[in-house]
């Protein structure tokens, strides 16, 4: 049952790790001005709320298979995509806004969130492989 947990995580992880790259991509467009705002943040909101799934699912799974390391390594990062995705101004587009994604460096706060997620996806991505591996062979 532990190796079906960790192949979950894993292919879960590899859908993060695509989403954080395609938000890279897209938001560097966005930085060259190869796209304009409107489209680059219709296209990056239509994935915040499958990327907060995503994640949440596998935190909550770690909480219920008790991989307690995993699940407080997950908690901080699913925590801050429900915050920001509640917090979002009332009137925006959504997480991210067409008006306001030039103003007061958001671009760049933007992105730089884009690379520490795929930091830490990739991270993890290895900790579920070195997990399920360790799981297959201990079954």
């Amino acid at each position: 049952m532990e190796a079906v947990v960790f192949v979950f995580s894993l292919l879960d992880c590899c859908a993060l790790i695509f989403l954080s790259v395609y938000f890279i991509i897209t938001l560097s467009d966005l930085e060259c001005d190869y796209i304009n705002a409107r489209s680059c943040c219709s296209k990056l909101n239509k994935w915040v709320i499958p990327e907060l799934i995503g994640h949440t699912v596998v935190t909550v799974l770690m909480l219920v298979s008790l991989h307690w390391f995993i699940f407080l390594l997950n908690l901080p990062v699913a925590t801050w995509n429900v915050y920001r995705f509640i917090m979002v101004p009332s009137g925006n587009m959504g997480v991210f806004d067409p008006t306001e994604i030039h103003n007061r460096g958001q671009l760049k706060s933007h992105m730089k969130e884009a690379m520490i997620k795929l930091g830490f996806h990739l991270l993890c991505f290895f900790m579920y492989l070195y997990s399920m591996i360790l799981a297959l062979i201990n079954d």
